[in-house]
């Protein structure tokens, strides 16, 4: 297991992060925020598919006020994500947010950023600084030329700073570019000069397949550094998928629970459906909560071998497949018969 940066606790409405607390995972509605029961739907959506902390956009009045209907109508932590307009974030608070995203530096005046900081040190209500590679202060891209690591952690502490100097330290930050190794070095820089807790994510990774890559790249780069409180996987896709994305990240590296299924690349000495028999048993298991390894290989030579420390699995031979638990081999099945009985035996663990 990876040794944790050691991080401050916040509290998220009902979820903590940071300190020893597990990895939460995050996404995003795409709805808008003013149209109240569509939001809601997507929000409980989000929640179903095993999200712990959801953000929205709050670009006006209305999206504030919505706010309280939310949370009359929801358990999961909600997040108001609001660019510019302070007086968006003191009414986010008044309707009972549980975390604000916003930048102190592009509020205003001094005042402003102190009557948000007051307004959510009242209510416990914690501030995310978001960081971003394109967005960066025009006085710390002058000086850096480009949105290196160090200008991307040179803002972020410039906006930390910003809240420290009205008392307030119940801080969260994200320091995300659309450059995987300018994320992770920002972090890492961040992260040995800092306690406060990280939110990570590789902002516009993009569609599908290379939106995951890219954001398992930089991701996992820094959970296995250790650094990390929450995550969130940036797709344009719908976002029950980077919660899904997201969940698949923590599983593979340990850091959360459920079902492990290995399985191997196939060559000509397979002689079973490697590859159908492992979608099925992805589609079938893929919300389970059982903390075991299911192993499917494709052939005795390598088989019970290699995936020795699966909790079971079947390694193939010609139309039939050897049954095995730990390592030893306990039967022989047909290939017809391999997902039903693997979802038997699993179901008695």
């Amino acid at each position: 297991m990876y040794k944790r940066r050691k991080s401050k606790e916040i509290k998220i409405g009902s979820v903590k992060i940071g300190g020893n607390n597990p990895i939460a995972v995050q996404s995003m509605t795409f709805t808008k925020t003013s149209d109240k029961d569509k939001t809601l739907e997507q929000i409980l959506s989000l929640e179903k598919a095993g999200c712990d902390i959801v953000r929205f956009s709050v670009p006006d009045e209305e999206s504030a006020k919505n706010i309280s209907y939310f949370k009359e109508n929801t358990n999961i932590p909600l997040v108001a994500d609001i660019h510019f307009n302070y007086r968006l974030a003191i009414a986010a608070a008044q309707n009972g947010i549980d975390k604000i995203r916003i930048n102190p530096g592009n509020i205003g005046s001094d005042e402003r950023i102190k009557a948000v900081a007051d307004e959510c040190r009242k209510r416990h209500i914690p501030i995310r600084i978001g960081v971003n590679g394109g967005s960066l202060e025009k006085h710390i891209l002058e000086k850096y030329g480009s949105p290196c690591p160090e200008a991307l952690f040179e803002s972020a502490m410039y906006h930390v700073h910003l809240l420290e100097k009205f008392d307030f330290y119940d801080i969260v930050v994200s320091i995300k570019s659309s450059s995987v190794a300018d994320t992770v070095n920002a972090n890492r820089i961040f992260a040995s000069e800092t306690e406060y807790p990280l939110h990570l994510g590789v902002t516009e990774a993009g569609t599908g397949q290379i939106g995951i890559i890219k954001s398992s790249a930089g991701i996992g780069a820094m959970l296995i550094d250790g650094i990390g409180d929450t995550i969130r996987v940036s797709l344009t896709d719908e976002s029950e998928k980077e919660v899904s994305a997201a969940k698949d990240i923590l599983k593979s590296l340990g850091l959360k629970g459920g079902i492990d299924i290995i399985s191997c690349p196939t060559c000509a000495r397979t002689n079973i459906d490697v590859i159908g028999i492992s979608r099925k048993l992805n589609d079938l298991l893929k919300n389970s909560n059982k903390n075991i390894k299911v192993a499917v290989m494709g052939c005795a030579v390598n088989g019970p071998g290699e995936a020795k420390d699966a909790d079971i699995g079947v390694a193939g031979g010609n139309g039939d497949a050897l049954l095995f638990k730990k390592g030893k081999i306990t039967g022989k099945i047909p290939e017809s018969k391999i997902v039903d009985i693997l979802m038997s035996e699993i179901e008695k663990m």
